[in-house]
This record gives structure tokens, C-alpha cells and sequence, in this order.
């Protein structure tokens, strides 16, 4: 049976971080090809499972209309019996984000002094942190933890768990964990496993905030969010109901052109933007709800297993 299955997508080149990002979710390892004559780039993904075709097929269609064009036509086919994905992501260097110091099994750099150690496997899963929006989302955790400490923390839409992971070893506080794709959430445990910090974290299947468990872990002093950006605006809402007054959302995953319609979605939430940050085409969003009192008055740690 085939190890590894490549999925080959070609897009306008001014599309391409929507269709990355999109792609992206289904994990493995992205390369891009240089535009050719016509400023169309070919995006290959490697993964050791097969996608659902479905699914594919939703990802491709929010990213076209997102980008004002025709859902493009996408092939899929399997690979020789060698780990694509491990082998394409050997070549990732170490990556500095905020304090955290990102790297995998391959790396011999010792970590600098005072960081904050993070190992995401090779091949697990997208999440290295070489992306924009989780580098931002590190940077922002970096930056938060010089005002305040968090003792209760979600993050919504995990992927491979490096912000649980990241919130984990700052505050040492219990994380949930939520991510409603199944092998994305087994490399999040993994993960979590090679960081030492299974003990920190809480891992739940699930697609947004609506199990019990989300709730009965709450408020949230933090609510982390790498995700999409009309997943963020769907369910600003939900977010503002679990946060805690006082409390702070770093939000990742939206392009700097949606930045203004997802702040305008959370502001009529009751959340106020703190801080945001731009790197390539990708922003990342600081938001807290209330005012500074509660803000100043973390709450008490308590397990959500």
C-alpha cells in the first residue's frame, strides 16, 4: 500500500496564500512551484493518508470564492512507497518565534539560552511554525506573557498542538485542546508526548464550541484560534461566551485584507482589538473582552479532564 499520496492544485499566483492556507489544514508537507508565463503556480501536498475527496473539494471551493475565481480542478495520486512528507520537511532549519525555539528530530542547534524549546516532529503534520499565522500566534503568546500569566486556556481548532503546546510550557496551566480532524489530533498528542507536557494538556475531537466539555472547562482567561477567517467571524460569538471578562483571543489564520470584517465581528462580540500584527499576507489579532479590572485578576487553575 502506498505510503505518501500527492495532491496538485495550479492557482493564479495572487491566490496562492489562500489556497496554501486551505491546503494546509489536511497536514503534510506543501510545495510550490515558480509561476509560470501565464502567473499560474503549481502547489503540491504530500500526506501519508488519503484525504476525503469531499473534503478537498470544500477546501478548494471556500479558498476560490474567497479569491473571486472558479474553483480549479485539483489531481491525486499515489506515491511510491517512501515518506514524502518526513523527507520534504527533514530540510526545515530551526525557526525563533517570540521566546519559543521551533525544531524537529533532525535539528542539532542547540536551542539559545532562555528559550523555550518546542519539537514538532518531522512529517507529523502542518504546524512546524514556519507558517505566518502560527509564527504570529507565537510572537503574540511571547508578548502576552510579559503583562500577565493565564491559568485556563482553549485552543480552538489545534491542528499539531504547537500553541497548546507553546501556552503549556509559559503558564504551566491547563490547556483544552479542541480539533475536529482525527489524525490531526493524534499528532497533537504525539506532540504533546515529546514535549513533556501531556500532563498540561486536555485533547478533545470536536468542531467548535458547541460539547459539553468546552463549556464545563470555562471561561477561558485565553482563547487561542488558528483557523480561517470565516470560521473566526462564524463563531465570534462563541468565543466572546467562553472568555472570561478581562480575558484575551489570539487570533491567527485570516489574510490582512479580512482583518477588518473579522475585528468588526468580535468588537460587536463585546471584545476590543489590543494589538495586531502583519507578517507577508497574513495577520494576527490581540483582543481581550472588558475592561483592565478584570483583566488584572487571573483566575484559579482548575484540570479540565
Amino acid at each position: 500500500m502506498p505510503k505518501c499520496y500527492r495532491l496538485t492544485v495550479v492557482v493564479p499566483r495572487e491566490a496562492v496564500a489562500l489556497f496554501e492556507r486551505a491546503l494546509d489544514t489536511l497536514g503534510g508537507a506543501l510545495a510550490m512551484g515558480g509561476p509560470d508565463d501565464g502567473a499560474l503556480v503549481t502547489l503540491d501536498l504530500f500526506v501519508d493518508a488519503l484525504p476525503d475527496r469531499c473534503r478537498v473539494a470544500a477546501l478548494l471551493s471556500t479558498a476560490a470564492l474567497a479569491a473571486g475565481i472558479e474553483t480549479p480542478a485539483y489531481t491525486l495520486e499515489a506515491l511510491a512507497d517512501t515518506d514524502w512528507v518526513a523527507e520534504s520537511q527533514k530540510g526545515l532549519p530551526a525557526l525563533r518565534a517570540g521566546r519559543f525555539f521551533l525544531y524537529g528530530s533532525h535539528v542539532r542547534e542547540v536551542p539559545p539560552a532562555g528559550s523555550i524549546p518546542l519539537l514538532v516532529e518531522a512529517g507529523a503534520a502542518f504546524g512546524t511554525g514556519h507558517h505566518e499565522s502560527t509564527f504570529g500566534c507565537l510572537v503574540a503568546l511571547s508578548r502576552l506573557a510579559k503583562k500577565r500569566r493565564f491559568a485556563r486556556v482553549l485552543d480552538m481548532g489545534a491542528g499539531s498542538g504547537v500553541l497548546s503546546m507553546a501556552a503549556a510550557k509559559l503558564w504551566r496551566a491547563p490547556v483544552l485542546a479542541v480539533e475536529m480532524d482525527g489524525p490531526s489530533l493524534r499528532v497533537a498528542k504525539a506532540n504533546a508526548r515529546l514535549n513533556g507536557v501531556c500532563a498540561e494538556i486536555a485533547f478533545l475531537e470536536a468542531a467548535g464550541y458547541g460539547r459539553t466539555l468546552v463549556a464545563r472547562c470555562g471561561p477561558y482567561d485565553l482563547v487561542l484560534a488558528n483557523i480561517l477567517a470565516g470560521p473566526l467571524i462564524a463563531m465570534a460569538g462563541d468565543l466572546a461566551r467562553h472568555l472570561a471578562e478581562g480575558g484575551y483571543a489570539v487570533l491567527g489564520g485570516l489574510m490582512t485584507a479580512q482583518k477588518k470584517a473579522v475585528v468588526a465581528r468580535h468588537r460587536a462580540a463585546g471584545l476590543c482589538l489590543v494589538e495586531s500584527l502583519e507578517l507577508g499576507d497574513w495577520s494576527t489579532l490581540v483582543l481581550r473582552r472588558g475592561g483592565r479590572k478584570a483583566a488584572a485578576a487571573p483566575q484559579e487553575a482548575r484540570s479540565c479532564r
